[in-house]
């Protein structure tokens, strides 16, 4: 997935929406994901590259708190493309980071070996439909994170 810059509409980087870069972001307060969830690395890594530090004033796990503190005017928001809503979140300017950060991949989990349910395997073909119940299947059965990514090495993953 990509990332979205979210800010008031009256905030200065809603007028320079066409051409954001890093260091515009930089100068304002951030609002993002927890270090270690949905791709936070890679916010880091473009900020290092350009010789600079974000200035994190709020992290959250749910884009939803993080949009929320937008709306309070704590700063600038950094979330999942795919977390801006286009009817609930109108009161926002949302910016297509996706030239600034590289994109992440979200990645579903469950301990090997484990019973999965009709309803799990619904919603992971839903969320990825790629993953088949029979390829989940065939995936749990496999012995080693090697043979795993063989099983996927023709699959090409979207990029919201």
């Amino acid at each position: 997935w990509n990332r979205s810059i979210v800010v008031a509409k009256d905030h200065p980087l809603a007028k320079k929406a066409n051409n954001i870069t890093v260091a515009d972001i930089a100068k304002y307060p951030l609002i993002t994901y927890v270090f270690g969830f949905t791709g936070r690395s890679e916010l880091d890594k473009a900020f290092s590259a350009h010789g600079l530090e974000p200035h994190i004033v709020f992290t959250a796990t749910d884009a939803d708190v993080i949009k929320t503190y937008v709306r309070l005017g704590l700063g600038v928001g950094v979330v999942a493309s795919m977390a801006i809503d286009q009817v609930s979140d109108t009161d926002l300017v949302c910016i297509d980071a996706s030239h600034l950060f590289e994109a992440s991949t979200t990645k579903i989990g469950f301990r090997k070996g484990s019973f999965l349910r009709t309803y799990m395997y619904d919603f992971i073909e839903r969320f990825a439909p790629h993953l088949t119940k029979e390829r989940v299947e065939r995936a749990n059965l496999l012995r080693n994170q090697e043979d795993v990514d063989k099983l996927f090495a023709d699959i090409e993953l979207p990029v919201k």
